[in-house]
């Protein structure tokens, strides 16, 4: 029987106390917008993380994000924090309204323990199924300009070595979410799809956790599912799920999966992280079906049922009914 995990790829939207809170703490930055030491904002982001905490063990979800609430976007953080990086001019994330800071590599990405700081104060309020969020090393790369390395290869490399350095300062940890979207939206080509398949093996290969591999977002050209040849280096890689963002380009998907064959587990990502239309429970069962009624050679040991994206971008109001959702869509015996 396919064991069904409810879960989020994390990044959570601030409680709207928060924000107002935080907004007065660190004022309205136009240059850096990494916070710097103060314990009344340290102690605001730890009231909001245990808040959201608290909310996703309500509701119910098999795996607890930290919430990642400390990011000023959506995936650029842990580079923008580095003390080997600046961060420059504004850039539009991807297609749509959401920016973050340029971070330019200028020397030795050495790790750094910031996003393990966050999951250490995670740990004391989850007693068990705490799941961490990394973005994967692809896209970290891609969404950072190298000034240090010697090119390319050099430069995804490091940043590999440094996020498998990261995962290794974890706390003990069920599950590790590897985000990444530009698998989708800046397809490696030939040579770089090898590439990057060993840069996610490399910080796969650091986790004493299981690892999802999850790739979301649309292609530039407006079209969902991994590139079949990206998606079958993707399959070399040591992890023990790949994600899918099944509202973008399921048939496609169903395809490489069908064809290429796939992990023992997989992420499904069926719920919108992107839009204030709440799913039901029924839909998201629904959702998780077709999938497994369409890849019957696969044989899923483990489903995590998730959003396709985080969902930072919604209200909270919204966020919450859809974390309900997921925690409680239809639990009756699937077909293994």
């Amino acid at each position: 029987m396919t064991e069904l995990l409810s879960t989020t790829p994390g990044l959570y939207p601030l409680p709207d106390w928060a924000k107002d809170e935080l907004a007065d703490l660190k004022g309205h930055q136009k240059e850096d917008l990494v916070p710097t030491d103060d314990p009344a904002v340290d102690d605001a982001y730890d009231r909001a993380r245990t808040e959201v905490i608290r909310r996703q063990q309500e509701a119910g979800l098999d795996r607890i994000v930290e919430g990642q609430l400390r990011w000023d976007d959506m995936l650029a953080h842990p580079l923008a924090v580095h003390e080997n990086v600046e961060t420059r001019g504004i850039v539009r994330y991807f297609d749509n309204n959401n920016f973050y800071r340029e971070p330019v590599v200028t020397g030795e990405l050495t790790p750094s323990g910031d996003v393990a700081a966050d999951l250490e104060a995670a740990a004391e309020l989850v007693d068990d199924g705490l799941q961490a969020v990394l973005p994967g090393p692809y896209t970290l790369a891609q969404l950072g300009t190298n000034e240090h390395y010697a090119d390319d290869a050099a430069y995804l490399e490091g940043i590999a070595d440094f996020l498998a350095g990261e995962v290794e300062a974890f706390p003990e940890v069920e599950t590790l979410f590897l985000l990444e979207p530009s698998l989708l939206e800046s397809p490696p080509g030939d040579g770089a799809d090898e590439r990057a398949s060993a840069a996610i093996d490399t910080v796969a290969s650091a986790a004493d956790a299981d690892v999802v591999a999850h790739a979301y977002w649309e292609s530039r050209e407006g079209e969902g599912g991994l590139e079949e040849k990206v998606y079958a280096h993707l399959l070399d890689a040591n992890v023990d799920a790949v994600g899918f963002d099944f509202l973008n380009g399921h048939e496609e998907t169903i395809y490489n999966v069908n064809e290429y064959g796939c992990t023992d587990d997989v992420a499904l990502g069926v719920v919108n992280g992107q839009n204030t239309l709440v799913e039901t429970g029924e839909e998201i069962r629904e959702r998780v079906d077709y999938v497994l009624d369409n890849t019957p050679g696969a044989a899923f040991e483990r489903v995590y049922v998730t959003a396709s994206t985080g969902m930072f971008y919604l209200p909270v109001g919204k966020f919450e009914q859809k974390l309900d959702a997921l925690a409680g869509f239809d639990e009756q015996e699937v077909k293994a």
